[in-house]
């Protein structure tokens, strides 16, 4: 077996290594674990610690195992007092309600009346056996209808009387009641 004599360089480089690795190893376990640790005392105030708000100037000795009753009863009285907010809810408070509603004040208005019926009710036709037929007009057309029909697609001709007819406008539902009157004159020849 040949140690080192192919590169004495590495060689070299391994024996410092181990030298150095042993040297810590012994280092570490030849140091006694049971030498006392100087007292680390700490004041509010002082460089590194933050001053409390109301605490006492107490020194903290952290040697002393001892259960201190003064510094719980201490940190027993104080109190948070935050913002108001809840910072284990992701999501905003809900609003309070508003105390009185607003009230809006709505005028009513009545709808327009319907159009006026225009159709004049001039006559009636009748033969034996049938029902009542009426003759009506409208800028010169003339219809003739029975009750229940509707006339000029928008007018329902209802209960047929002596001197009246009951005409409803099918689109308005506006019933109005139309007189007889007399015939429109038509100019003969002369």
């Amino acid at each position: 077996m040949k140690l080192g004599k192919e590169n004495p360089k590495k060689l070299v480089f391994m024996l410092v290594l181990l030298a150095a690795a042993l040297y810590l190893l012994l280092r570490n376990f030849s140091e006694d674990t049971t030498a006392a640790a100087p007292a680390i005392t700490t004041q509010p105030g002082a460089a590194g610690a933050p001053a409390r708000r109301g605490a006492q100037s107490l020194a903290l000795n952290t040697e002393d195992p001892s259960l201190r009753l003064d510094l719980l009863r201490a940190s027993e009285s104080t109190q948070y007092k935050g913002t108001g907010r809840n910072i284990f809810n992701a999501e905003p408070p809900i609003p309070k309600p508003i105390e009185k509603p607003i009230q809006k004040i709505v005028t009513v208005v009545p709808p327009p009346p319907p159009p006026p019926i225009n159709l004049k009710f001039f006559g009636f036709a009748s033969r034996p056996g049938e029902p009542k037929k009426v003759f009506l007009s409208q800028d010169g057309d003339i219809f003739v209808a029975g009750e229940g029909e509707i006339v000029d697609r928008r007018y329902r001709v209802g209960h047929i009387g002596i001197n009246t007819v009951e005409i409803t406008d099918v689109l308005n539902n506006h019933t109005q009641t139309i007189p007889l009157t007399e015939a429109p004159s038509t100019p003969g020849p002369g």
